[in-house]
């Protein structure tokens, strides 16, 4: 490295010191002493003639060069932990796929197997989470998602479908082959409390329903729909078995939610062909699914 540059050790010091605006907190991420992280931050200083951070009231903040260099190490880091990942990438490493509990229960998992014919060569290890990932530490290289929160700004986000839903019950619980919605026990989710709200906005139908139950996941609502429990707010990938079945009908059509399952990634699919593959795949499957659920509507 040329003179002129300081240590890549001191940048790396800086940067998790300017994550954290804590020194200690700094030192318990890089494993090592308090006057370390203190030691390393004035010589980077003395390296760079300015001060990186202010310290008021035992406390520290980044002054403006402080935020400008934070801005540059951000960067570098990202660009250097991607680069390293790609090196590290090989074609029988495991694809790690965080997804969703009930859409990898009902829908993906079911699938796997067509997925390993196709790419003999791909392993896919399988986490059943929702909500928030850590693609960049959390050893995760996908995750299957619906748009219903916010991720990193940085992550690379390709769409896989609308999520269409609509309601569903056993045949038993239609007169004279329709659904009366205010004579029946509506089935709620604690995960997803919006369905049924967006459901009516969408329709234009406002339901109250005879009597209300929630479950704390939405494969719980289903099964309670699938023992004639009531009429649950359903994805049409997670029942395709069970409308195709006869099992569960749905005398409403199948609608957009204004939602979409999307697959997030660190890096760019085209950067990786285990990526891709994964997200054509899953494009084309969930494809087919709404076409079978909606009969091509």
């Amino acid at each position: 490295m040329p003179n002129h540059l300081p240590s890549l050790n001191a940048i790396r010091v800086f940067e998790v010191a300017a994550r954290h605006l804590s020194l200690v907190r700094a030192a318990e991420e890089l494993h090592v002493t308090h006057g370390a992280v203190s030691r390393q931050i004035k010589q980077l200083e003395e390296k760079l003639g300015v001060e990186l951070f202010e310290r008021r009231n035992r406390a520290i903040f980044l002054t403006r060069a402080g935020l400008s260099l934070q801005g540059t190490c951000t960067d570098i880091m990202r660009q250097l932990e991607a680069g390293l990942r790609q090196l590290k990438q090989a074609d029988d490493q495991p694809l790690v796929v965080s997804c969703e509990p009930t859409i990898a229960m009902r829908w993906l998992i079911p699938r796997l197997g067509q997925f390993r014919q196709l790419h003999p060569e791909l392993e896919i290890h399988l986490f059943a989470a929702g909500g928030h990932v850590d693609l960049r530490h959390g050893h995760i290289d996908l995750a299957l998602r619906r748009n219903d929160f916010a991720w990193d700004a940085h992550y690379h986000v390709a769409q896989v479908a609308h999520e269409l839903i609509a309601p569903v019950c056993i045949p038993n619980l239609l007169k004279q082959g329709k659904l009366q919605l205010n004579q029946q026990c509506l089935l709620h989710t604690a995960s997803r409390p919006d369905a049924w709200p967006q459901w009516q906005k969408f329709s234009g139908q406002a339901v109250r329903g005879k009597s209300r139950a929630t479950y704390e996941h939405f494969y719980l609502s289903l099964q309670a729909a699938c023992a004639g429990l009531g009429v649950a707010m359903a994805s049409a990938y997670m029942v395709e078995d069970e409308i195709r079945n006869g099992l569960l009908l749905a005398p409403h059509a199948f609608m957009a939610d204004g939602t979409d399952y999307v697959l997030l990634s660190a890096l760019p699919f085209e950067e990786d062909p285990r990526r891709l593959a994964f997200l054509e795949w899953l494009q084309q499957e969930f494809e087919v699914t709404a076409q079978a659920v909606t009969g091509g509507k």
